[in-house]
Formats: structure tokens, sequence, C-alpha cells
């Protein structure tokens, strides 16, 4: 890793924001906070980079965009395990937008990038703070910090003497200004580090990031055509025999099948995907290693990979196809779950990466590293922006109205998300479904900065319809409740 030029003073700012922001909003959960504590590290990454001399390009921007794209899930959402894998890739696309890079080891690798940087960005940092204590900027900076210093106990003592002149005033500075106690300081100190340090690394990186295009893979050997093609004919064969299977279940129907096989409709459903799933699974992976040993010298050898692995991608697409629909027919008999959903998309994920992988045949590999992260950049947005527990709440709600099963149980875990969708639920059975979600609001309290969108409108429903308080467990219909889980 090369070294960085010096550290921009407009960098240490950015970094010092970053770190009192995250000291100050993160303590109480993810929503908007964590975009606004985004801004500046954003902003100290682009100084560094700007000060080493390196500029945005397309793709570093589309990671960027991505990125930021990614933290408005908190904040629109109140249920956190999308919320979470929003978090985790948009760190992952902030990663690649600071090293670049279009091959694999970029994409895979660049994230170690951005850890390593921890320690050293400190390092970095504390340099730079160093020269300008003792020049000029220094004699600067001293009067500038103290002018900080002393407005900040300005406000704090007189915003604690006008709030205990003024409940409105006390009720207004409690919305706004976070509330910080003695016993929350370690806590607090260390998202102070967090957001310091983590701003400085990515400043880092972006000053002088690793070059994981540099890596060289060595290509396998190449092997003779019986070697290679003999088994992927072979499995393009039993794919084939298969998927004609499909076909003629689909078009044929599946009740002669279910009285063949004595499964039932739900069986039949549930035994299938996960197989399926596995199948497709295996199927990338038999193409990654054909295609780093199957020979590419001859014009022709390149042609007959191409059309075996092509073939092969085909019939794929068709299990994936097989694996959604049999996934269809198990949320019909049996509900829609969060471990369903998330497979599911998972699948068909694997399906565009199947496609991707048919295109860079016809036009090169070369963009495909990229193509697959910014896919599976896509998709995590897609899939938080829908709100998963909206979605199930919806499904099976509408299960209801058409078959009167509903597990009670599974939607009193559901997030704030599922709130508008249970509310068409008929009392009692509405005020069952909804006051363990409500009591886990209550019990939160989330400040406006932790708060998402799903949460408030939540909130905004059950106060216009508050919920029942005479619901026994009779009333809720539990007598009548299913399992999602056969």
């Amino acid at each position: 890793m090369e070294e960085p030029a010096p550290i921009h003073t407009a960098t240490l700012w950015a970094a010092l924001a970053a770190g009192v922001l995250s000291m100050l909003l993160l303590g109480e959960g993810m929503a908007v906070n964590l975009l606004v504590v985004a801004v500046p590290a954003t902003l100290a990454a682009y100084f560094a980079g700007r000060r080493a001399g390196r500029r945005p390009r397309p793709w570093a921007l589309v990671w960027g965009v991505g990125g930021l794209a990614l933290l408005l899930v908190p904040a629109l959402r109140a249920a956190a395990w999308p919320s979470f894998l929003a978090v985790i890739t948009a760190l992952a696309a902030g990663s690649l937008a600071l090293h670049g890079g279009r091959t694999w080891p970029a994409v895979l690798l660049s994230p170690i990038g951005v850890f390593t940087s921890v320690v050293t960005g400190p390092v970095w940092a504390w340099q730079g703070l160093r020269e300008r204590v003792g020049g000029d900027q220094g004699r600067r900076l001293g009067p500038l910090l103290r002018a900080l210093v002393v407005a900040a106990v300005l406000l704090f003592v007189f915003g604690a003497l006008f709030a205990g002149a003024d409940a409105a005033f006390a009720d207004l500075l409690g919305v706004l200004v976070p509330d910080v106690s003695v016993s929350d300081g370690p806590w607090r100190v260390l998202l102070l580090m967090v957001g310091l340090f983590g701003t400085l690394a990515a400043a880092r990186t972006a000053a002088a990031p690793a070059h994981w295009d540099r890596i060289q893979v060595p290509a396998g050997r190449a092997r003779g055509r019986v070697e290679w093609a003999l088994p992927l004919i072979g499995l393009v064969a039993l794919f084939a025999v298969f998927n004609a299977v499909q076909l003629a279940v689909l078009f044929g129907g599946y009740d002669a099948v279910l009285e063949q096989t004595g499964q039932t409709y739900a069986e039949y459903a549930r035994q299938g995907f996960w197989q399926l799933l596995m199948a497709t699974l295996l199927t990338l992976l038999v193409i990654v290693v054909a295609l780093r040993w199957a020979p590419r010298t001859r014009s022709s050898d390149r042609t007959l990979v191409r059309g075996v692995l092509g073939t092969l991608c085909a019939l794929a697409l068709v299990v994936v196809a097989s694996a959604v629909r049999r996934m269809d027919m198990y949320v019909e008999a049996y509900g829609l779950t969060r471990l369903r959903i998330s497979v599911l998309a998972v699948e068909l994920w694997l399906g565009l990466v199947i496609v991707l992988i048919m295109a860079a045949g016809v036009w090169g590999a070369r963009w495909l590293p990229r193509a697959v992260a910014a896919g599976a950049v896509a998709g995590v947005l897609v899939f938080g922006f829908v709100s998963p527990d909206g979605l199930i709440a919806e499904r099976n709600v509408q299960r209801y109205e058409d078959t009167g099963r509903f597990d009670l149980e599974y939607a009193q875990g559901l997030s704030a998300d599922a709130v508008p969708a249970l509310d068409r639920l008929e009392e009692p059975l509405r005020s069952c479904a909804l006051r363990e979600i409500k009591a886990d609001m209550d019990e939160a309290n989330l400040p406006w900065y932790a708060t998402s969108w799903g949460d408030a409108e939540a909130r905004r429903i059950l106060d216009e319809r508050p919920l029942s308080e005479g619901a026994s467990a009779l009333e809720c219909g539990e007598s009548e409740a299913d399992s999602l889980y056969p």
C-alpha cells in the first residue's frame, strides 16, 4: 500500500463531526441518523481523495450513491433485519467506492483494505494534526478550538437554565437534543471512537487505496475436451430431462403427480424448493470450475465452451423458475415468513447471476465482477424498500381473508412495518395481532432521529384507531389459528 498525501484540514474537521454525531445520535437505534453521520464521513473521504489527486470515476459514483441509498432502508423501515443487511451491504459498497477496481479480487477483498486502515488512519491523522499545531495553522487553530469549547459550555449552561424555567422549551429541547446521561458515558465514548476512527479509516483508504487489481490469479491448466466436456454434457442431459418433467407437470397439472407420489400439495412444494436452491448454487460452482479449466486456445474450443455452458445456464434458469414456483405453492399452503421471503430473494438473485454469466459469454467477462456486485447492491436495496415484514403481513392477511387461517403468534413478532396490513384485520383479532407490536414501540420510545418512517406510520395508524382493551385470548381467534411452520 502506498503512502498517502498529508491529511487535509477539511478531512480532520469532517472526521471529528462524524465522531461527535455518532456519539450523539447512534445510541438509540438506526434510522435517519445513519445518513446524518454518513454525510461528514463521505465528505472526509472526498477531501482526502482530492488531496491525493484522485477524482471520482463513474463506477466509484455508482458504489457511493448505492451505499448512501442503502442507508435509506433503516430510515424507511422499522424491521431490524433488512436494515442490518442494508447497512452491511452499504459498507461493502463504500469500500468499493474507496478502492475502485474491476476484478474479482478487487470486488471481494476491498473491505479488507478499509479494516486495515482502522489502525493506519488515526496515525495518519495524528501526524497531520501535529504538523498543524506546530505551524502557522496551529496559531489559528488554537483560538478556534477555544471558541468552540466556550460556545459549548455557554449553550449547555443557558440551555439547562431555560429548560428549568419553561416546560414547553424543555419539551422542545428534549425532542431536538439527544438525552445523554452519565451512565451512558462509556457507550457514548465508544460510539465517538467508532465514528471518528471509521471515518479516518475511510479517508485514509481514499487517499491511498490498496490496489487489489494488481493481484494476478493464475489461470487453471486447460484440460482436454473429453475430460471437461463429457461430464458437463451429461449434466446438461440430466437438466434437460428434469426440466422436461417440470414442463409436463406444469401443463398436465399437479393433481396427477400428487396422486402418483402420495404427497400433499404443501409437501411436494416444500420438498422441492430446498433441493432446487442447492442445485442452483452447485450449478454456479460447476460453471466457475469449468471456466477455469476448460480449453480456450482455439476458436473451436471457445465455441464449445460457450455452447455447453450457455445451454447449462439456460436450463439452470428453468430450475430457478421451478424453485420459485415451488416456494409460491408452499406460501399458498402455509403463508409467508421471513425465512421464506429471504431464500426466495436469494434464489431470484442467483437467477440474475446466471443471466449475467450468459451475457458475459457473449460480450466478454471484463465487467462481470462489478455487475454481480451491483446486482447484489440493487437486490438488497429493493428488498429493503419493498418492506419484507409488510409483505409478510399483507400476504398472511390475504390468506386469512381467503381461508380463515391465521398464525397470530407469528404476526405478533413482526415489526411496525406490518401494522398497515394487520390493521385490515377484523376486531378483536386486529387488536390481538397489534398489541405486542405496540408494546414494543412504546417500550422503545425512540427519539426522532432514531425513528423510521415505518414506526411513524404505525404510530399514526394506532393513534387514529386505538386498540381494543377487552379482547381475550379466545376472542382473538387463537383456537382457529394455525402455524406457518407445518
